[in-house]
């Protein structure tokens, strides 16, 4: 394990994972809001507002998917140092990440059960851009409608047809942050 593993991480954890948690709560509960997160220096590629979200979300009992060129040395040193989340393949996360090519096919990931529709993956999805235009979203937490440049409309179409089942996303991009619920209705 090299320096890089043990810099990067929160110095406040308590005060900088209070925040982040608040952020990623708040875009859940009002899908296509962009927030900006910070406190976290993970290793490149990873994006600030992805490793400040597994900073605060991962700890020794949730498996993770590193996807693509995230599944990196000393990205997994990074994370198993700071968060002791344990690896895994894709069938087995609670979480994964990688950019959305990476991640496909979606199948992979667990859409829950119906007597337990919570344990299905949540997917953080590296872009590079996050902006509030492209596709439209209708449902819970949104008063009328909402935009988010989503990387493929059909597939988060598809996934809130499974309702309740489906995966659940956060989107990065440089220090922010966006989610997208199983429960959001995605149209062009």
């Amino acid at each position: 394990m090299g320096h890089a593993a043990l810099s990067g991480g929160f110095r406040d954890a308590p005060i900088q994972a209070a925040h982040v948690f608040r952020a990623a709560m708040t875009a859940t509960a009002q899908p296509g809001t962009i927030l900006p997160v910070r406190g976290a220096t993970p290793p490149a590629p990873l994006s600030v507002a992805a490793g400040a979200l597994l900073l605060t979300l991962c700890d020794g009992d949730t498996p993770v998917h590193l996807a693509g060129k995230l599944d990196d040395p000393s990205l997994r040193d990074w994370l198993t140092f700071h968060t002791g989340a344990p690896l895994c393949d894709p069938q087995e996360s609670a979480f994964a990440i990688g950019e959305w090519e990476d991640l496909a096919p979606l199948n992979r990931f667990s859409i829950g059960t119906p007597e337990y529709p919570d344990r299905a993956a949540t997917l953080i999805v590296e872009l590079d851009k996050l902006e509030a235009t492209g596709a439209t979203l209708r449902g819970p937490g949104i008063q009328n409608e909402a935009k988010l440049s989503l990387p493929d409309i059909t597939a988060f179409q598809d996934n809130a047809a499974r309702f309740p089942l489906g995966c659940d996303f956060f989107f990065t991009c440089g220090n922010r942050l966006a989610a997208l619920p199983r429960s959001t209705k995605v149209t062009r």
